[in-house]
């Protein structure tokens, strides 16, 4: 029976260190939770999300998040491109090879597209729109991909 607690131990012990050691790889200076966006996320309250991790201030909150998933979507596609878990890949609106000259910073991330207009249509729209014309599911799933 000792040997069996404490074999438990010491797996609890190396998941707990594994979780802290992935979560520690995520900086989460400046990020915001994803529901309650004026409050600080935090490590310790991870949700997965499209292959990699969203965080929330609180316990609450990702209740919150599991019952109405797509309310939230815009800013946790957001959170995963503020926290480099994903990569642009191609421009958010066609799908296209993103062009030199194009970058442009939308909610806090550098953002590229496939040419001027893709461009000059994000700078035009207002910082809110803007964020969720590139962070959209839609337009996410176009231009980023996440990468463990």
């Amino acid at each position: 029976m000792k040997l069996k607690m404490l074999a438990v131990a010491c797996l609890s012990a190396v998941l707990l260190a594994a979780g802290l050691y992935a979560a520690e790889e995520i900086k989460l200076d400046g990020i915001k939770c994803v529901v309650a966006a004026k409050n600080p996320a935090k490590a310790e309250n991870a949700v997965d999300y499209k292959g990699g991790q969203v965080f929330f201030c609180c316990k609450n909150c990702p209740k919150a998040f599991a019952k109405d998933t797509a309310k939230f979507a815009t800013r946790a596609n957001q959170q995963l491109a503020l926290t480099k878990q994903a990569k642009q890949i191609a421009c958010p609106y066609s799908g296209k090879e993103l062009a030199e000259g194009t970058t442009v910073s939308v909610g806090g991330v550098d953002v590229s597209f496939c040419c001027k207009n893709c461009k000059g249509k994000t700078e035009k729209a207002s910082a809110e729109d803007a964020v969720e014309m590139v962070f959209g599911d839609k337009a996410f799933d176009k231009g980023f991909k996440v990468s463990k």
